[in-house]
């Protein structure tokens, strides 16, 4: 009996540090490959606000897994499905490079960082293994944020924030008693006027809210429609931000100093706008959190 477990336990067994090390170089050698996809996405997310997210998504991910690698790397093995997703993954940058751009320059791109992201996984899943994959699940997905938002959904996404910036504008102006005139986006007011333009929907930190909100969700909520919840208040919060930040900025314009409407609090006030927005989200976590514990006081 004792000699059918002998001949039955694994004769060989990768070590925790082997598995990092060949995943590290893989990384390594999928980021050689892939450099000039790797220098597009930087320049993109230098010169566009709504891509200046995508170099920092690698980070946040690896600080997620090393938060709870404990949990993470308690069991790891090997398995081979992961070959598959990296058969994938190289499948899509062939057809990719050899086909000519099709649709936007940056759609094209998003189908390329698509691919590197699946290459990602595909390491992950065949070093790591299945249960290691499902337990870091989360932040090998929030890879995909590497890719930027198709042409589409972002005009989408810009369009819905500007003309609920326009509602909160019109709204702050009448009940501060401000007389204006509303044609579409343009707003008449004496002496000024002002246009809520694509620049100013806010898509940018929207994005920030978006992300910030997904992580907060990870790391303090536990069911899915509580997280679902707290991602979709990002909309009316942002909205309401955003609406606030372009009527104080005309209010303070016609009433204090005309420079704020070309100052430094338009350029540069996004991070103090921001922090309204977070602390509007706060509360709603706290909710959320509350909500979860009495559904589970109910529960036992």
């Amino acid at each position: 009996m004792s000699r059918f477990s002998s001949a039955s336990a694994p004769v060989h067994s990768i070590s925790m540090s082997v598995r990092t090390t060949l995943f590290a170089l893989y990384c390594l050698g999928v980021m050689l490959a892939s450099s000039q996809v790797l220098r597009a996405l930087l320049a993109l997310s230098s010169a566009d606000a709504s891509a200046s997210h995508l170099v920092l998504i690698p980070f946040v991910s690896l600080a997620l897994v090393y938060l709870r690698q404990d949990v993470i790397f308690s069991a790891v093995d090997t398995d081979g499905r992961g070959l598959v997703v990296i058969g994938l993954g190289f499948a899509c940058l062939f057809v990719l490079f050899l086909s000519r751009q099709a649709g936007g320059q940056t759609d094209f791109l998003a189908a390329k960082a698509g691919a590197l992201v699946m290459l990602g996984l595909g390491g992950f899943l065949l070093l790591y293994g299945r249960s290691a994959f499902r337990a870091a699940l989360f932040p090998l997905l929030f890879l995909t944020f590497m890719v930027p938002i198709p042409a589409i959904l972002l005009d989408g996404a810009i369009r819905i924030l500007t003309v609920g910036s326009g509602w909160v504008v019109e709204t702050l102006f009448t009940l501060t008693g401000t007389p204006y005139y509303r044609t579409g986006f343009v707003f008449e007011l004496p002496d000024l006027a002002i246009e809520i333009a694509k620049e100013c929907s806010g898509i940018r930190s929207t994005i920030g809210l978006v992300l910030t909100s997904l992580i907060a969700g990870h790391l303090y909520l536990t069911s899915a429609w509580t997280r679902t919840l707290l991602v979709g208040a990002i909309v009316p919060i942002s909205i309401l931000k955003n609406g606030i930040r372009i009527a104080a900025l005309a209010l303070l314009t016609l009433h204090v100093d005309p420079k704020y409407l070309d100052g430094r609090l338009h350029h540069d006030g996004g991070p103090l706008f921001f922090v309204l927005a977070l602390a509007l989200l706060t509360p709603v976590l706290a909710l959320l959190r509350r909500s979860e514990a009495s559904h589970a006081t109910l529960k036992d």
